[in-house]
């Protein structure tokens, strides 16, 4: 290992220098680019600053060995490349914590380096940041080596001892986020014990002088806190001289570490307190508007302080006011409804209250009175309120009741039995085969399914009819979109009386029933025919599906029927179709039934 001989003039002098170049006169000409904008005063400072940068480091101190027959003093030289780097987080916007390494190595290894923490002391400017620190940690420092050793005694490796360092700096901001370390220069102080043959021994004191610079990252901001914000207000807003008024401040953003003091002043009015709220008496006011200013503090920095103004006004005396009511304001002829009057007089003067009516009789006084309506006719009463105050000054107000003509007599209430018939009566819509009944055979077409429907409707209409014997029922025929419009027109009647016929054989009365064939019109669509097999409860999933393969034979099937609606309730018959019937391929079928082909020749 080889020790430079120098002195700490030397270094002195290297230091003057790297100060002089950063303090250039300014006439000097530069191709430095110009000086970045200064970042804004009201910037937030940051919470992390990384720096990373270059380090030169001119050590004072020798290291006196004594190792027989050997005795020789070597000295600590310059060394002129480094690198350090340091990662600070602050608290608050002056201080923080900061933790350093540095390391300045040297060929012929005898270099510093070293590892440190400490607090550190901040304080911005306009787009600028001064800051001292002090560290304290350790140095790993290279060992003494005897000139001309040869292989006969060896030198100590690299030996880890104790390290201060106090020093300050200056950043200067680049954006936001980016600064440039001008400079940061730095004492410290160093020792380390070398060990004992075979190395050559002895302790090192070293005193030391490190300029650095590089950049500078920052991260996260410091929030200041916000400003303390005052608002006031006024209760009443409106008073008469006399009147006490209440003046409240409500503060936020104030410090729960603080002791906050308020203060309240006016213009042409004494206000005290030293609290939040505060009164004022006004029996020594003229009517007019006042202004009360509150103010509050907790320091005497800025923001730590504010103001807040709120207005009252001083009414001259004002005649009373009333208002009326009436519960109930709809009667009966011959009812009687309570007249209620509220009075209210500015100055809190006393007041006398009267009434009158436009019909009937009133009789009261304070501020409720009775209305009768006993001989009066039916249409509206108007009734009058009156206060008077003991100045003689007046007010009036009014208010209509209804008096209402009779009702009629209520309609029968229907018994449980005829809701619970209403409510259950099945109707369901009766479908055919194709081409059924035909003109030969008008007394056929009804599958067995089909009429045991029916049969359940008959059942459950006659016993309607004992509750409601005007009840009737209106048969709708339908036909698929085959055959010609007279055709389907006169098919459509044949079905409907065919279902008008197998009611009357079950005992309905033919005169409660009524029949209309609409012939081809008022057909279901295919997107309904399909939504009504989606909505059938009694189709599994799959069922569902299959019928969706088979929609076109389904939606001419689904047209073939008659609707039943109840007319009393406007109940319309459901229109599922009976896919699980016995009969189901003779309904699906688009051909008439064999038997039937020959009469049914135009098929439709």
């Amino acid at each position: 290992m080889h020790f430079r001989l120098s002195s700490f003039g030397g270094l002195l002098t290297g230091c003057a220098m790297l100060f002089g170049m950063a303090a250039a006169p300014a006439q000097t000409t530069s191709s430095l680019p110009s000086a970045p904008a200064p970042r804004s005063a009201d910037r937030s400072p940051s919470r992390w600053d990384v720096f990373m940068g270059y380090s030169y480091l001119a050590p004072h101190g020798s290291v006196t060995t004594d190792v027989p027959p050997l005795t020789y003093t070597n000295s600590y030289s310059a060394i002129n490349y480094g690198a350090i780097g340091s990662v600070s987080y602050f608290f608050n916007r002056y201080t923080g914590a900061q933790i350093e390494y540095a390391n300045h190595p040297d060929g012929n290894n005898d270099g510093i380096s070293t590892m440190q923490a400490g607090i550190v002391f901040r304080y911005s400017a306009e787009g600028t940041s001064a800051f001292v620190h002090g560290l304290a940690g350790g140095a790993r420092i290279g060992g003494p080596n005897y000139p001309g050793n040869g292989n006969n005694i060896l030198a100590h490796p690299y030996t880890w001892g104790p390290a201060l360092t106090g020093g300050a700096g200056l950043d200067l901001d680049i954006t936001p986020r980016f600064a440039l370390r001008i400079v940061q220069g730095d004492y410290e102080y160093m020792h380390a014990d070398f060990g004992p043959q075979p190395y050559i021994g002895g302790r090192a004191n070293i005193n030391a002088a490190r300029l650095s610079t590089g950049l500078l990252l920052h991260f996260g901001t410091i929030t200041p806190p916000p400003p303390v914000q005052y608002a006031c207000n006024v209760k009443p807003s409106s008073v008469f001289p006399g009147e006490q008024v209440t003046v409240a401040g409500t503060a936020s953003n104030l410090s729960p570490k603080k002791q906050q003091t308020y203060s309240w002043s006016g213009q042409g009015l004494t206000v005290g307190g030293t609290t939040s709220s505060t009164t004022i008496d006004t029996g020594s006011l003229q009517p007019g508007a006042y202004t009360v200013s509150g103010h509050v503090s907790e320091g005497p920095k800025a923001g730590q302080s504010a103001d807040c103004t709120a207005q009252f006004t001083v009414k001259q005396f004002e005649p009373p006011s009333v208002s009326c009511t009436a519960n109930p304001s709809t009667l009966q002829p011959g009812g009687t409804s309570t007249v209620s009057a509220t009075g209210v007089s500015p100055q809190s003067r006393p007041l006398t209250y009267s009434y009158s009516a436009s019909a009937g009789s009133i009789n009261g006084t304070g501020q409720s009175a009775s209305l009768s309506t006993s001989g009066a006719s039916p249409g509206t009463v108007t009734v009058t309120c009156n206060v008077l105050d003991d100045k003689g000054q007046t007010a009036s107000a009014t208010t209509n009741i209804t008096v209402e003509a009779p009702p009629p007599p209520p309609p029968p209430v229907p018994s449980p039995e005829q809701v619970r018939l209403e409510q259950r009566l099945a109707l369901h819509s009766v479908f055919f085969p194709t081409a059924q009944p035909n003109a030969a055979h008008p007394e056929r077409g009804l599958v067995e399914s089909q009429q045991g429907t029916l049969s359940t409707l008959a059942t459950d209409f006659k016993s309607y009819l004992t509750f409601k014997s005007d009840a009737r029922i209106t048969l709708t025929g339908h036909a698929d979109v085959r055959g010609s419009a007279e055709y389907n027109q006169a098919l459509t009647q044949r079905r409907v009386n065919r279902v008008k016929e197998f009611l009357v054989q079950q005992g309905v009365p033919e005169s409660a029933v009524d029949t209309q064939a609409v012939g081809k019109e008022q057909q279901l669509s295919k997107e309904q025919v399909k939504a009504l097999v989606d909505e059938n409860p009694e189709l599994t999933d799959v069922q569902k599906k299959k019928m969706d393969q088979s929609l076109a034979v389904i939606y001419l099937a689904q047209n073939r029927r008659v609707d039943i609606t109840l007319n009393s309730t406007g109940q319309q018959s459901v229109k599922l179709y009976p896919f699980n019937a016995a009969d189901l391929n003779t309904l699906l079928s688009e051909k008439a039934p064999a038997t039937k082909r020959k009469a049914a020749a135009k098929k439709h």
